[in-house]
């Protein structure tokens, strides 16, 4: 049953894939979210690094927790590489073309990402 949902499935756009992940993390209460598009970068490992920052260990697991679910069940896609996941600080899930990062908040500080990729566009979301 499973494989027929999934073979009636459009492909979504990059785009959509983006929007789909930022609604997922906003479902969480994700907070001070970011999306760099990194398209323009000769060196840049992907496409696009979502971003965004949770306010416990429980939260941050939740919002990749929700990620993960959502983007199976709405586009059929599951990440090529997920990790994290056991102490929630900084879980990574990489959608070849997008990346997300969810960090804890202290966590996030202390790598300063969107520091390194400051090259980057970025476009920031409200938190909700």
């Amino acid at each position: 049953m499973n494989s027929q949902k999934e073979a009636k499935q459009q492909p979504l756009s990059i785009e959509q894939l983006n929007d789909l992940i930022v609604d997922s993390i906003q479902d969480i209460k994700g907070k001070n979210i970011v999306k760099l598009d990194l398209r323009h970068l000769d060196d840049a490992p992907t496409e696009f690094f979502i971003i965004c920052e949770g306010e416990s260990n429980t939260q941050v697991k939740a919002i990749s927790d929700n990620i993960y679910k959502r983007v199976k069940d709405e586009a059929g896609l599951l990440p090529s590489h997920y990790e994290g996941q056991q102490n929630a600080f900084w879980i990574l899930l990489d959608y070849f073309e997008i990346v997300v990062h969810v960090f804890y908040r202290d966590t996030r500080s202390f790598y300063e990402l969107e520091d390194l990729w400051s090259d980057a566009i970025f476009t920031e979301y409200q938190n909700l």
